[in-house]
């Protein structure tokens, strides 16, 4: 008797032992066999990705990826009446002394080569059709008032560029009608740029109402 019941104790013991060492699974599956090898390196994701740094090189990169995270945001372009509300707009976002800066806006292109509107409709259907039929790209005037109706062949940004342009196509003496238009120049535009925002201050920015801002902060543009 006391010989079987040693027996029993003894493959119970081997089974237990088994089970715990997991050869018994997957029908028995061990004890915590979830916080045990091999089952949690089995469960990795893509952990060929994973690297550990040495401190230093874990501080640079850390850097490294502050650094890529700052961007350049604008808003504009506003005019000189704008600006006092569209910088107290700025302050109210907390950013500190000098993290923004003004930036004058382009002018746009003012000389024209151009085409005075006529009050005889009859003269006007001889220009376009004339333009036409040289295969001159050209486009009726809507804008300012004063010039409305006319047409315009292009825009440049100083005058030898609009009078040689003009040279180009007036060879043509069927073109007389064409001349070299100056436009006055419009008031001073400006750009508020942050050109330097941390990921923080970004989110803050455009946050910011966009009345007094011309729309509101946008990543800026290549000029």
């Amino acid at each position: 008797m006391l010989r079987a019941v040693v027996l029993v104790l003894l493959l119970a013991n081997l089974l237990f032992f088994g089970w715990a060492r997991g050869w018994l699974a997957p029908a028995l599956p061990p004890p915590h066999s979830g916080e045990r090898e091999p089952e949690r390196l089995a469960a990795q994701v893509n952990p060929e990705r994973v690297l550990v740094l040495p401190a230093k090189a874990a501080s640079a990169a850390i850097s490294a990826a502050r650094a890529a995270a700052i961007a350049c945001l604008e808003a504009g372009p506003l005019g000189e009446a704008d600006i006092a509300a569209a910088e107290t707009a700025l302050a109210a976002a907390r950013l500190p002394d000098g993290a923004w800066q003004r930036e004058a806006a382009p002018l746009p292109p003012l000389w024209w080569v151009y085409a005075s509107a006529s009050p005889d409709a009859a003269v006007m259907r001889t220009r376009t059709a004339e333009l036409t039929r040289l295969q001159i790209a050209f486009e009726a005037v809507e804008t300012p008032a004063d010039l409305a109706g006319g047409l315009l062949l292009s825009r440049h940004a100083t005058r030898a560029e609009a009078e040689a342009a003009l040279a180009t196509v007036a060879a043509n003496k069927t073109l007389r009608f064409l001349r070299v238009l100056s436009l006055p120049t419009p008031p001073a535009r400006l750009w508020l740029r942050v050109p330097k925002a941390d990921g923080e201050q970004q989110v803050r920015l455009q946050a910011l109402p966009p009345e007094p801002l011309a729309g509101g902060f946008k990543a800026c543009a290549a000029r």
